[in-house]
């Protein structure tokens, strides 16, 4: 049975108590200290950061952009891929400078890289600058953890449980921004892909308690967020661990149910546990978005099987077209892995079938990086860098293709969106569609986290333009 605790009500009081006496600590000083916290990977990484930030600001701290500037630099790691990892550590050793200028500086390493008992000891033997390594079990005991750092003592401070996960609530949360929600329904995975670090670093599968998320997306409602954002490593696998009769379909119903004017969206979704139900609900539920995200990851059945996916590539083409059938206006993204180990040239020629069949909106793909402890990892892979390069590249001027096709059939039509930002130049603004499309929009700062109604006048591969109309 997998090693999943719930940590007491008194565990957790602890914690508070000691957020109070740095709180009292803190607040004496002459100047309020200063935090800088930075995410690296998925949004549940955006989401346990929040969390951090929200423990940090009841200890009394205040938040810079800066690292020169911090007191406590907090780092939340990703696991997922070489490239996250080799961003961290080069970010990790350039802080060597901030602490030589700031003695007093404190930095913390945490989340999924962490957790890697190899990383782990590269980061004790390598980088001595930092204070406070943690990993994702440890979050509910940050005060604790920097509470020590802060103390004297000898060496740096390190806990990293090798466990499968805790369940907690309760902890304070600083969110980012004023329009988007992140609430996590579930953490941890049980699927155990063979390229897969996830259940390895994050734990298997546990599900809060319906009624905890559904509170907690009241409150944010009532706090005047316009966007939900449902997060779990497979949220269609949500409830399997509660033995109550309480599905995610459940979940996004009750939400819907809140009164106010919001948007519900959610990821990400796995193929095997993606159901009718779900597409019924979707189509169903008026707040929830049109768009769902969907992994696919190859098109040849042979190289799912050594994926471990669990269904093949009709299976997987099969429930898009239900998902198109209960919403024609869906938006379809996924994910895709190229150059697996052991994939043939003839093998990759299936998944630009089934991107030609499917015609997604848009496509995050990646070459294979082997992470250490996967089964991926100890296959034989015949195949050079320069192979696998040449196929992404066809992959990526197939799928641009598609996305341009896609979006100008937009071209001249109204929807109804979601003004989340600030845009990449003066006077324009970011927004979302209800089917996820992001657009930008000319307008003040004063309209963010509104919704309008917008006509959409261009577009490119990767977004659309459109023109404010009067309601």
């Amino acid at each position: 049975m997998p090693n999943i605790r719930t940590v007491s009500q008194a565990e957790l009081d602890r914690q508070f108590e000691i957020m109070r006496l740095l709180c009292e600590r803190n607040t004496a000083l002459p100047e309020r200290p200063l935090a800088f916290v930075d995410t690296y990977g998925c949004q549940q990484n955006e989401s346990d950061s929040e969390k951090i930030r929200g423990m940090l600001a009841r200890m009394g701290y205040g938040f810079t952009s800066s690292e020169a500037d911090a007191d406590l630099i907090v780092i939340n790691t990703c696991a997922v891929r070489e490239h996250a990892e080799l961003r961290v550590l080069g970010n990790v050793g350039a802080l060597t400078h901030t602490k030589r200028a700031k003695p007093g500086q404190k930095i913390a390493l945490c989340g999924c890289m962490v957790q890697q008992r190899h990383r782990l000891e590269k980061l004790k033997r390598s980088y001595p600058h930092v204070d406070l390594i943690f990993g994702p079990y440890e979050l509910w005991r940050f005060p604790e953890l920097l509470d020590k750092t802060l103390r004297p003592h000898k060496g740096r401070l390190v806990e990293a449980r090798q466990i499968d996960g805790e369940l907690y609530e309760g902890l304070p949360a600083l969110r980012s921004g004023k329009v988007r929600a992140w609430i996590t329904v579930m953490s941890g995975c049980d699927n155990f892909c063979s390229y897969c670090v996830v259940p390895f670093v994050r734990g298997r599968e546990r599900s809060r308690s319906p009624e905890a998320v559904i509170k907690e997306a009241r409150e944010a409602v009532e706090a005047g967020y316009k966007e939900l954002y449902l997060l779990g490593q497979n949220v269609n696998s949500y409830g399997k661990d509660l033995n109550i009769h309480a599905d995610f379909s459940y979940l996004l119903e009750e939400i819907n149910k809140i009164d106010g004017e919001f948007i519900i969206r959610f990821m990400t979704s796995h193929p095997k546990d993606a159901s009718d139900r779900l597409f019924e609900t979707m189509a169903r539920c008026e707040k929830v978005e049109r768009h769902i995200h969907l992994p696919f990851q190859s098109g040849n059945d042979r190289v799912l099987r050594e994926m471990n996916r669990g269904y093949t590539a009709d299976y997987y083409c099969k429930l898009t077209e239900k998902a198109r059938l209960l919403m024609p206006d869906i938006a379809l993204t996924s994910d895709v892995i190229v150059g697996f180990p052991t994939e043939t040239d003839e093998e990759f020629e299936d998944t630009l079938r089934l991107v030609e069949r499917v015609r997604f909106d848009m496509l995050f793909t990646f070459i294979y990086s082997p992470r250490v402890g996967t089964a991926a990892a100890l296959m034989s892979d015949p195949f050079s860098r320069e192979d696998k390069q040449r196929r992404f590249d066809r992959l990526i001027e197939l799928q641009n293709r598609i996305s341009l096709e896609t979006q100008a059939a937009h071209l001249g039509r109204r929807h109804r969106i979601l003004i989340d930002g600030i845009g990449d130049a003066e006077g324009r603004l970011t927004a979302r569609t209800l089917c996820g499309r992001l657009v930008h929009v000319e307008g003040g700062p004063e309209l963010i986290g509104s919704f309008a109604l917008a006509e959409i006048t261009g577009f490119n591969t990767y977004s659309l333009t459109g023109r404010l109309l009067e309601n």
